[in-house]
């Protein structure tokens, strides 16, 4: 079995970025769980443990909607957090893209697996960038800070530049005590001009 996403990979650029930010932010924030900027990617859909042939099915639905995209830029939004404001779990960078070709690659996405039959995530889709995790509840003390950083300017609006996407991952993944480690299956380059 694979556990299984397909995603949208950061380049070395933006995951400098990210890295940047991170630790800009994470001396406000010590006691929460920083991600890796290495591996940090943009899930489209998570599809769990696969079997060999679903694995195959997935890779075909990915292809699928690739031929289908076109290239497209995006840029980092703003910071936020999923949760409640009092037990945040996740802190996240958002993804602005205003031409819609985000939205309309994850629809057809989306599209490609229902039809092989995988269960698809009905929740409106919220592109973001997963910065850290958060397990322990927050020290009042420190859930001001998060929500100082979460307001300021400073953090906020991350970068005017865009990044450019120009394929599809359908990736693996294996979790172990040091974190999650991601390897990319398949590479599945964008069709539309």
């Amino acid at each position: 079995m694979t556990r299984t996403f397909i995603a949208l990979e950061m380049n070395e650029a933006l995951q400098g970025h990210l890295a940047g930010v991170i630790l800009q932010v994470a001396r406000m924030l010590p006691g929460v769980r920083w991600v890796d900027p290495g591996g940090i990617h943009l899930t489209l859909a998570f599809l769990g443990e696969l079997t060999d042939e679903q694995l195959t099915e997935a890779i075909q639905a990915t292809e699928g909607a690739a031929r289908r995209a076109s290239t497209f830029s995006y840029r980092l939004a703003r910071l936020g957090t999923f949760g409640s404001s009092r037990q945040p779990r996740v802190i996240w960078m958002g993804i602005d893209e205003p031409s819609g070709s985000l939205l309309r690659l994850h629809r057809t996405l989306n599209r490609e697996l229902e039809q092989r039959g995988f269960e698809i995530d009905k929740r409106p889709f919220s592109p973001h960038l997963t910065l850290a995790r958060i397990k322990a509840p927050l020290a009042p003390d420190e859930l001001q800070r998060l929500q100082h950083i979460l307001q300021s300017k400073q953090y906020g609006i991350a970068s005017s530049d865009f990044y450019p996407v120009h394929h599809l991952d359908v990736m693996k993944s294996e979790l172990s005590r040091s974190g999650a480690r991601y390897t990319c299956l398949r590479e599945c380059e964008f069709g539309g001009e």
